[in-house]
């Protein structure tokens, strides 16, 4: 997992769509997929997307954030439908670009969104496109990257906020698609996955075990990251299962910075709770300025650097290789290791890989408050389908992919 700056950003980066340009870019967007070796996006549900636009609607697509390219596996659907998409994106992508990429980004239609603040400007652009755009809104509610392509990871209600807001004070129809992006090899990534466990063994000081099979290396692998972690914690390790000390380390880690925040312990999904902790910190940093001392300095940053650790733990189900150790949640697990462990910005393209985008039948929001739908209602329904999404095609694909 990449590890990202938190603080009040400098500005907000509006969208300045420019269809010229979109279409010029798209050359280089396709090369770069190319370069990720995902050689065959195939699209399912497209009539979906195109009834809603062609009846007007304003749509929000709220797909799964499987992998770091997915959104521009997703704008081939925009290719499809002749029509570019809106995507918010976290104000520390611009904020880490150069001036050319950021303006490129706005021209084809990205905005910032600071989701530790309340950032006003991007619920407002978010609204406007809903209420008023032909072109359809992209966020994406799981927030980060977690490479768990066969899991959805909790969706975070902000996208069916800000969804149902602009429904209610709309002269139109909104609709939200939830839609499922998943990836497979269409070739055997073991070679590769073989040299990263190895360097990721001989970083953690080991031999690297050629004798054992991949699957055993890389839960090794795991637990002796999750030990040194634990020993820095705790001056011991813990017995039991995988999961059960993953979800006990982030859970301790995570008391510890509410406590020292006075924020009440344990309401809420670990990402929300994470985020809770960065707002503090970044409200006391804007209110200190200059006054803070070093001490002081040091207690933000190390609560920084354990809250990124907590997101780490989180994106770790400690049982995604039991009982279906494909190659694809190895490949994935391999994947955040090489992030986490190696310092890489972004894991090796292991082989040449299909990407299978679907969009489910839109959900259409209720333009009335008597007509009662809460935020959780419908976040839980686009989690909901597009898990249904991810499990029909690995049972009806699994035959088909499964002979590398």
């Amino acid at each position: 997992m990449n590890n990202q700056p938190y603080g009040v950003p400098d500005r907000h980066w509006s969208p300045k769509l420019t269809y010229w340009w979109y279409y010029a870019a798209r050359p280089l967007r396709r090369k770069a997929i190319r370069q990720q070796r995902l050689e065959n996006v195939q699209i399912e549900g497209l009539d979906a997307l195109q009834g809603a636009l062609a009846s007007g609607c304003g749509v929000m697509l709220t797909p799964n954030h499987s992998f770091h390219w997915d959104s521009y596996c997703l704008l081939e659907a925009s290719d499809r439908v002749a029509t570019p998409f809106y995507i918010m994106t976290a104000w520390q992508v611009f904020a880490t670009s150069k001036w050319f990429e950021r303006e490129s980004m706005q021209r084809c239609g990205c905005f910032s969104v600071d989701r530790e603040g309340t950032d006003m400007q991007a619920m407002k652009t978010a609204i406007d496109i809903l209420q008023r755009r032909r072109e359809p809104l992209v966020i994406f509610p799981e927030g980060d990257v977690y490479h768990t392509n066969d899991r959805i990871t909790p969706l975070r209600d902000g996208a069916a906020a800000m969804a149902l807001m602009a429904a209610r004070k709309s002269d139109r129809k909104v609709v939200v698609i939830p839609t499922a992006i998943k990836r497979w090899y269409l070739e055997d990534p073991t070679p590769s996955m073989v040299r990263t466990a190895e360097e990721l063994e001989r970083r953690l000081f080991w031999r690297p075990r050629h004798d054992a099979p991949l699957l055993d290396r890389i839960l090794k692998i795991a637990d002796g990251v999750l030990a040194l972690k634990e020993m820095e914690r705790f001056s011991a390790t813990r017995e039991g299962a995988l999961s059960d000390r993953i979800a006990f380390l982030a859970e301790a880690v995570m008391d510890e910075a509410e406590k020292r925040l006075g924020i009440p312990a344990g309401r809420g999904m670990l990402p929300e709770r994470v985020k809770e902790v960065r707002r503090r910190i970044i409200h006391q940093q804007t209110e200190e300025g200059n006054r803070a001392s070093e001490s002081q300095r040091r207690t933000w940053n190390a609560t920084m650097e354990d809250m990124f650790l907590v997101t780490q733990l989180y994106s770790y189900p400690g049982d995604y290789l039991a009982g279906t150790p494909t190659l694809e949640r190895q490949a994935e697990t391999l994947d955040k290791l090489e992030e986490d462990v190696l310092g890489s910005s972004y894991p090796t393209p292991r082989g040449r890989m299909l990407v299978r985008i679907g969009f489910d039948a839109p959900i259409e929001l209720p333009q009335s408050k008597e007509k009662k739908m809460t935020p959780n209602d419908l976040t839980k329904t686009m989690e909901s389908r597009i898990q249904a999404i991810l499990d029909g095609w690995n049972e009806k694909y699994v035959s088909q992919i499964g002979n590398r």
